[in-house]
C-alpha cells in the first residue's frame, strides 16, 4: 500500500551529524506545531515543549547530558536546535504523552527534510538542582515538571544510515 505518511515512517532515521546552519523559523514552527497535535492522555495536552537555539544554553545542556552519560562528547551531536519535552511529574502518563510529542516532531522534521535524533537522559538532567534551576529560571517553566526527552534538530550533514531489516517475528496477529 502506498501512502506518504507510511513512507515517512519507514524512511525516518536518526541523524547524528548536522550542518552548522540554524534551521529556518518556519521549519521550527512546523515541527513544534506537529508536537502540539500529538495524542495525549484524556486530551489534556500536558507536555511542555521548549526549543533551544541559544549557543550558551545548548552548550550547557550538552555538558549536563554528557555528565550523566559519563561522556565528554556532545550527546546532541552539535545540532543547532534542541527541542526539550517536559511533562507534569505527577502525571501517570508523562512518558507516554511526551513520547508521542517527540515522535510527531521527528516525523514532521523528516517530512521537511530536517534531521532529528531522540535524545535520552533529560529525566535525570532535570532532577538535579542545576537542571531544576535551569528549567524554572532560564526556561520559564512552572514547578512540578519533569524532563522526559529531547530531539536534536537540524540539516543533516551527509546521508543517514539505511534502514536495518525488520526482525523476524516482530509482529503477531492473534485472531
Amino acid at each position: 500500500m502506498e501512502n506518504k505518511l507510511l513512507e515517512l515512517i519507514k524512511t525516518r532515521r536518526s541523524c547524528r551529524r548536522y550542518r552548522p546552519v540554524q534551521i529556518e523559523d518556519r521549519e521550527l514552527a512546523a515541527v513544534l506545531e506537529a508536537g502540539t497535535f500529538a495524542p495525549t492522555s484524556m486530551g489534556r495536552q500536558d507536555p511542555w515543549i521548549v526549543a533551544v537555539q541559544r549557543p550558551d544554553l545548548l552548550d550547557r545542556l550538552a555538558r549536563m547530558n554528557a555528565e550523566i552519560m559519563g561522556s565528554k562528547g556532545n550527546p546532541y551531536y552539535d545540532a543547532p536546535t534542541v527541542v526539550l519535552v517536559f511533562a507534569p511529574a505527577d502525571s501517570r502518563n508523562a512518558v507516554q504523552d511526551a513520547s508521542c510529542v517527540l515522535e510527531n516532531m521527528m516525523l514532521a522534521a523528516h517530512a521537511l527534510g530536517l534531521g532529528s535524533c531522540w535524545i535520552n537522559r533529560e529525566i535525570e538532567m532535570f532532577r538535579t538542582s542545576e537542571g531544576h534551576d535551569l528549567m524554572v529560571r532560564e526556561l520559564g517553566l512552572p514547578e512540578g515538571l519533569t524532563g522526559v526527552g529531547a530531539i536534536s534538530l537540524g540539516y543533516p550533514d551527509g546521508a543517514v544510515s539505511p534502514c536495518k531489516p525488520r526482525k523476524e517475528g516482530y509482529v503477531r496477529i492473534v485472531r
